[in-house]
């Protein structure tokens, strides 16, 4: 009996004096662990920094996602493609990529911060307009006319950028009333009647559902975005960042994209 109850004694001294030594002592407070989820809670969740016009589509593609792998969270991260690509090489914690550009991507590439990245879909733009067109814009010209309020987003975005090429290649100069950091923002600003048109996505267009009317022009062909995707090399999540990717790049995923208005690449 003896050597028992030692034998609990000494195996019980070192948890004791650990309590005892985390409630007093140095002065310093003891680390706390509280916030830090565990291996694996944070296995669970996968990150996606997605540019701005595949809010609809990736939503969508996040539920079945979680609806497969049960216990499995999609956070996504919407913006402009730009400013994903710049928070992604100063350190933002994420697992996959998707932009609306090669040029954002190549920024998150040349940091040898992603893996080689798939052109999922292409997108083109259209002349966003209110429903009623009180402006009556029916073409691309129309932009240049000083009495129409037009919204472009700002050059260094991807929709931006498709705008100057579109106006570039039809000989036009347009001054807008307002440069929005991404395409959603842009897109707003015509369902909200404070411009007459704004150059969008198409995409964008077919997913504000008649609030806006979309004008197609020739010279949007000369201005087509790639989409690329790539899982990132610090992925907390890798193989969920994999997985997701696979996602995006199945039957599944082209029938999501393609549906609201997408092309294949």
């Amino acid at each position: 009996m003896v050597v028992s109850r030692f034998s609990r004694w000494v195996v019980a001294l070192p948890v004791a004096l650990a309590l005892g030594l985390s409630g007093c002592g140095s002065g310093e407070p003891a680390a706390s662990t509280a916030s830090a989820p565990a291996a694996g809670d944070a296995a669970k969740t996968v990150t996606v920094f997605a540019a701005a016009s595949l809010t609809g589509t990736f939503g969508e593609l996040g539920k079945a996602f979680e609806s497969a792998h049960p216990g499995t969270t999609v956070k996504f991260n919407f913006g402009s493609s730009a400013t994903l690509a710049q928070q992604i090489t100063q350190g933002a914690p994420a697992d996959v990529f998707a932009a609306a550009s090669p040029a954002t991507m190549k920024t998150v590439t040349d940091a040898s911060l992603a893996s080689a990245p798939t052109t999922f879909v292409r997108n083109k733009l259209q002349i966003a307009v209110p429903a009623d067109n009180p402006a009556k814009v029916d073409e691309l010209k129309d932009l240049a006319d000083p009495k129409v309020k037009v919204a472009l987003c700002a050059e260094q975005v991807p929709c931006g950028a498709a705008a100057v090429k579109a106006l570039g290649a039809a000989g036009l100069k347009v001054t807008p009333v307002t440069l929005e950091q991404d395409v959603k923002a842009t897109l707003t600003k015509v369902e909200l009647g404070e411009v007459d048109a704004a150059l969008v996505y198409r995409t964008d267009v077919i997913a504000s559902a008649g609030k806006v009317k979309g004008v197609e022009f020739p010279e949007a062909d000369k201005a087509i975005n790639d989409y690329p995707i790539a899982t990132l090399a610090k992925a907390p999540a890798g193989e969920l960042a994999k997985q997701f990717v696979d996602l995006v790049l199945s039957q599944q995923g082209k029938d999501v994209l393609t549906k609201a208005g997408f092309e294949a690449p």
